[in-house]
């Protein structure tokens, strides 16, 4: 599957957001800092089934067009280690040593809405960091805020879509770095 003018479509390339989406996951639960992320939080896809992760907390490249970048402002270096199974794709992020913290990162503000006869889909994904020898949390930080138009039947969204008079369009969604 890939994305052609907004809509859902099948070509070459499709899929690799499933890498690069892994990537970003492990990146989120890291001290590393993205420098280039594209995200495709334009449209809803896939119903909730079998979700792991937030919706929209993903990212995209494009060959030669969009790339995924990302830098350690640390003093340390970083590994990323891919591998498959019959079923899934793994990963490991590696370092030269135990950070002093840990990432969680959440879905808040989660809703479906009708707007100009569509449904669309709103959420925020936020990064909680909490120091790993108090527990206490040192910050959180919004990641990146979605509002998708959803492009499966209506009937596989399992929560009330509430409605959204005199709106016509959704926001458009707002990609924050993660630092």
């Amino acid at each position: 599957m890939t994305i052609n003018n907004d809509r859902a479509d099948s070509g070459i390339g499709g899929g690799l957001c499933q890498f690069t989406n892994l990537l970003h996951w492990m990146v989120l639960h890291s001290e590393l800092t993205t420098l280039e992320h594209h995200h495709h939080g334009e449209l809803d896809l896939f119903p909730d089934v079998n979700r792991q992760i937030p919706f929209g907390s993903g990212t995209s490249i494009i060959y030669n067009y969009l790339d995924y970048r990302v830098r350690s402002d640390t003093d340390q270096a970083f590994q990323f280690l891919v591998s498959t199974t019959d079923q899934h794709l793994c990963g490991e992020l590696r370092a030269e040593r135990v950070p002093a913290v840990k990432f969680h990162i959440r879905e808040k503000d989660s809703y479906f809405h009708e707007a100009g006869g569509n449904v669309y889909r709103h959420n925020r994904i936020v990064r909680l960091t909490r120091d790993k020898h108090t527990g206490l949390a040192t910050s959180t930080q919004q990641v990146l805020e979605n509002n998708a138009l959803v492009t499966y039947d209506r009937e596989l969204i399992t929560t009330r879509i509430r409605s959204d008079p005199g709106r016509t369009a959704p926001a458009t969604p707002v990609a924050k770095k993660a630092t």
